[in-house]
């Protein structure tokens, strides 16, 4: 049996179970093959790795030292499909909303920290700002009522812009 990660141009992904190459490109070619999702029979193979054994002369401690689990698909979410459009529509128009809000906010860059707080306790006048801050500083600004929120997209600092 070989199985494989298949898509629909909906962008659902699912596996199949095929007797041999020739089996899956056979029951596509009779409309068999639909999404589960969907319905559609607009199916394509997605790129997979191939099954390979580990060398015989590896170490049995690096398995342990690489995490597996529902945890590691959480933590670490990979997609090789292409992104429905309505998904694709949503980002364009944050990626929009996030380039408008900037332009009247002014790049601290790592002095986020202390003039967020600087604003919240009145020692500076309020005014829209954005910066960089390590996960610490975020935590601690928080911790301390500060209104502060990560944004949506990465921001490259002015001078490292083209």
């Amino acid at each position: 049996m070989i199985v494989y990660d298949l898509h629909c141009a909906n962008g659902h992904g699912f596996e199949g179970w095929f007797g041999s190459s020739s089996d899956f490109e056979d029951q596509k070619g009779r409309g068999l093959v639909t999404c589960p999702d969907c319905g559609s029979d607009q199916v394509g193979k997605a790129p997979m790795a191939p099954a390979v054994g580990a060398k015989g002369n590896t170490r049995s401690d690096m398995a342990a030292a690489v995490p597996s689990g529902p945890a590691t698909a959480s933590a670490n979410p990979v997609s090789n499909i292409p992104m429905p459009a309505e998904v694709q529509k949503a980002m364009q128009a944050l990626a929009k909303a996030q380039e408008q809000a900037l332009k009247k906010s002014t790049w601290v860059g790592d002095k986020f920290a202390d003039q967020s707080r600087e604003m919240h306790y009145g020692e500076r006048d309020e005014a829209p700002i954005h910066g960089q801050a390590t996960l610490e500083e975020a935590k601690s600004l928080v911790e301390e009522g500060v209104p502060i929120a990560p944004l949506p997209f990465p921001v490259a600092p002015p001078d490292k812009l083209n």
